[in-house]
């Protein structure tokens, strides 16, 4: 397209915004305007158009708040596959550098193009379609793996314990993403929500709150009304949010009546959220949300709710303290997107959750944030909280059984196993309550 056409759309959606502003504003709009025709026009060097529209929409959303911000095309397109849980790809979870030295599976997703064509986790993509990986990040890596569906890529991969590497083409399709995990996967390679530690209690996580999780939560929680559980843990562990309707969904699961969440927008109140009749996990069972630093938004909706309405105790450490509702508004024919502060989000207990500063200080006097239930705090370093994360992830590898077993495992370690302090700590309160309370706890 023509720079002078480019200007010209740039130009148009400049002014469509300035449709927002009241007539004594129009004014400023105008000069938004000139000021790119004049450096489109008469700066020392070619600037692309899309960068001054970049630029204009970034300076105009950045000193607002910290979670207002534009999206342009390639973010709006990553926002909307986690949202909704899908993309066009092959069904791979891939590392790269600099955590690792040349690009490589961390784990294949099951049922997908990836793990039909047998890729197993530990492999070493040498080359994407006859592009070597060397050198390439994993940003770019995950763009030229991903595509239409229906559409082929090759991949030249090198299997653990193998000195010879094979190509192997692989078949784009749509790949749908969980958001809600067990413990451990079993034999079909479906996940298991019990732990295998203690097959009487219940484990689910949520990664994310999207379009999929109510439904993939309700799954799991039919799953364990089916076995010989006593009670359940919620891991909302790193979980960094979501949509809030989705969130208000979960929450209703578990509770039978109650306020889940209210929304003010400028000091009115925009929306109440009330629990709705029956639940899909027994009441009386004992139930624990895990929580740390980086459980944020939709996850600290979860967790205060279900703590304020006394149907859960909450254990960890004091969650990030986002307490601020953003809505997704998209711009030049869906290509962008502003996402805009537009309402404050309140607890049960009428307290808004959102933390003012911009640095995360667990001991802060002030208010905010989702804390932990009483003698249920259990603060992790930075390093603890690596080691867990790691140590997760390392049991969260399938292992493809369409492919014969490699003589060495990826991400094998001598070192000792990783105690997780808070999953420890959660499993204390629920053995105890079970113990002292049997007259109050069913199977599910």
């Amino acid at each position: 397209m023509p720079p002078r056409n480019v200007l010209i759309i740039v130009i148009t959606a400049v002014l469509s915004l300035a449709c927002y502003f009241q007539a004594p504003r129009s004014r400023e709009a105008r000069s938004i305007v000139r000021a790119m025709h004049i450096i489109s026009d008469r700066y020392v060097k070619p600037v692309e158009t899309r960068e001054l529209y970049r630029h204009a929409m970034n300076g105009m959303v950045d000193k607002l708040d910290r979670y207002s911000s534009y999206i342009g095309q390639d973010d709006y397109t990553a926002l909307q596959a986690s949202l909704q849980q899908k993309f066009g790809g092959i069904g791979i979870m891939v590392d790269g550098p600099p955590r690792v030295e040349r690009l490589r599976v961390v784990s294949p997703l099951v049922g997908t193009p990836a793990y039909r064509a047998g890729i197993q986790a530990g492999d070493l993509i040498l080359s994407i379609d006859g592009t070597s990986t060397e050198g390439v990040t994993l940003e770019q890596a995950v763009v030229m793996m991903r595509g239409e569906q229906g559409t082929e890529v090759r991949l030249k991969v090198l299997h653990p314990g193998s000195s010879e590497p094979v190509e192997v083409a692989v078949r784009r399709d749509i790949i749908q993403t969980e958001s809600v995990k067990g413990d451990t996967h079993r034999e079909d390679d479906s996940w298991s929500f019990v732990l295998e530690s203690d097959p009487h209690i219940g484990y689910v996580r949520i990664t994310t709150f999207g379009d999929r999780t109510t439904r993939e939560l309700s799954v799991a929680l039919e799953q364990l009304r089916s076995q010989d559980v006593e009670s359940l843990i919620l891991d909302l562990r790193g979980c960094p949010g979501g949509l809030l309707t989705t969130a208000v969904e979960a929450c209703d699961l578990f509770l039978d009546q109650g306020r889940i969440v209210s929304t003010r927008e400028r000091d009115q109140v925009r929306d109440v959220s009330d629990a709705s009749r029956g639940t899909e996990f027994p009441l009386d069972l004992p139930m624990v949300v895990l929580i740390d630093r980086n459980s944020a938004s939709a996850a600290e909706i979860v967790a205060a709710c279900l703590k304020d309405q006394q149907r859960a105790v909450v254990c960890g450490q004091r969650s990030w303290g986002k307490g601020s509702v953003q809505n997704i508004i998209e711009l030049d024919d869906g290509r962008s997107a502003l996402k805009l502060t537009t309402a404050t989000y309140f607890r049960p207990n009428g307290k808004n959750i959102h933390r003012a500063t911009r640095d995360y200080q667990e001991e802060d006097p002030e208010e905010w944030g989702v804390k932990p239930s009483d003698g249920l705090r259990v603060s992790l370093t930075d390093e603890q909280l690596a080691a867990v994360f790691q140590a997760r992830r390392t049991r969260d590898v399938v292992t493809n059984r369409s492919v014969a077993p490699s003589s060495e495992s990826p991400d094998q370690t001598s070192e000792e196993p990783v105690i997780d302090l808070q999953l420890q700590k959660a499993l204390e309160f629920l053995r105890e309550a079970v113990k002292t309370n049997p007259g109050n706890v069913r199977k599910a």
